[in-house]
């Protein structure tokens, strides 16, 4: 589901309010892991059901999206599930100190509007705004996850992390520098149309060293 909608809009300057770490989730001491972009939220329940011992919280810009995931955690009863809408951009500006806490350990960036035009490229997600927030505040051993089937996207995105010197690049089979799980192993609605119409799927990971 690829439907633009422009993150610069002025619409998106004031965010929501956002409850505290404490009050999004029944045991607020479990790691986390945030999903920015994370459409209706359906990879963020599939890697919740596998694995309910870390937290979760998504971000996504398309209003309705976000309140249809949000009726789901109601209505499945799910405590360490929570979504935000809003611009990424902006809400971890503002809140980085409570989301990019000691607990966040990993971060997942699947399939993110691409915006072709190179006049539209300040509109991507990743910009290096939002890497330095996320070296500045991420503690060491923290993974960054990017996947894409736009290769100028990946490119775009690879070159913005790779730029801050806090970020290294490590192989895709190798995770057991840092603590954590391999949220690959979940594939998004759009990873599964790119595999079934054979799409290459270019994907990286990071970590805060």
């Amino acid at each position: 589901m690829r439907q633009h909608v422009n993150p610069l809009s002025k619409n998106f300057d004031l965010t929501e309010k956002i409850p505290s770490i404490k009050e999004m989730f029944k045991d607020s001491e479990l790691p986390l892991h945030l999903d920015i972009g994370c459409a209706d939220g359906e990879f963020l329940f599939d890697l919740a059901f596998v694995n309910n011992n870390w937290n979760y919280i998504g971000i996504e810009i398309r209003e309705r999206l976000v309140n249809k995931a949000r009726l789901k955690v109601r209505e499945r009863e799910f405590k360490n599930l929570y979504f935000v809408f809003g611009n990424a951009n902006n809400i971890l500006k503002d809140f980085h100190r409570e989301f990019i806490n000691k607990n966040l350990k990993s971060i997942s960036l699947n399939f993110p509007d691409p915006w072709f035009k190179k006049r539209h490229h300040k509109r991507r997600v990743v910009q290096p705004g939002l890497i330095n927030i996320l070296s500045n505040h991420m503690e060491k051993g923290s993974l960054v996850f990017i996947k894409t089937d736009v290769k100028d996207l990946f490119d775009y995105m690879d070159c913005n992390i790779s730029d801050n010197s806090n970020f290294k690049k490590i192989d895709q089979n190798d995770l057991s520098c840092s603590q954590t799980f391999n949220p690959n192993k979940v594939k998004t609605n759009r990873e599964k149309y790119a595999i079934v119409n054979k799409l290459r799927i270019f994907e990286r990971i990071y970590i805060r060293v």
